[in-house]
């Protein structure tokens, strides 16, 4: 089955990128988790700060991409491809724009937790509000980004790309 190039743009942007950031965010939940003075060594928490902060990065960069590439590429094939079932229907005013505005949210969150991760490094070990607020900004982005890739997937779903 081969795929046209709106159909590739959109499964870029929803299965690999999309899929990619809140796959990965159980792993940066857990490294976040698992960072305490009392359970790791210091060579287990540079370890474990190492990751963080690769994690933490590469999952920002990869949900900024999913975003502009949702925002700038797959938006207007919709919108070339729908423009009067847009314009009549609940999609356009509820549904597109949630999604569109919602998964702005998330790489703004994802971009704090790796900015924090980054400054205070292995100081997160024994500051327990600091990772918990690290914690909350993280499952905040995660979830902004779950909410618009389910309206991503209904939206496609009644309405897909070509």
């Amino acid at each position: 089955m081969l795929l046209t190039t709106g159909e590739a743009l959109a499964e870029l942007h929803g299965i690999i990128l999309g899929a990619f950031f809140l796959l990965a965010y159980s792993g940066g939940l857990a490294n976040l988790f698992a960072l305490r003075i009392e359970w790791e060594k210091p060579t287990g928490v540079a370890m474990l700060i190492r990751q963080l902060k690769i994690g933490t990065v590469i999952m920002a960069v990869i949900i900024w991409l999913t975003v502009i590439t949702g925002t700038y590429i797959v938006y207007p094939l919709y919108r070339a491809q729908y423009q009067q079932v847009l314009s009549i229907t609940a999609w356009n005013t509820f549904a597109m724009a949630w999604k569109m505005h919602l998964a702005w949210i998330a790489p703004m969150l994802a971009t704090a937790v790796a900015y924090v991760v980054i400054r205070y490094g292995s100081q997160l070990a024994g500051e327990a509000r600091i990772r918990q607020a690290l914690e909350v900004l993280f499952t905040a982005a995660f979830a902004a980004a779950g909410v618009a890739g389910l309206l991503g997937a209904l939206v496609t779903k009644v309405l897909p790309v070509h």
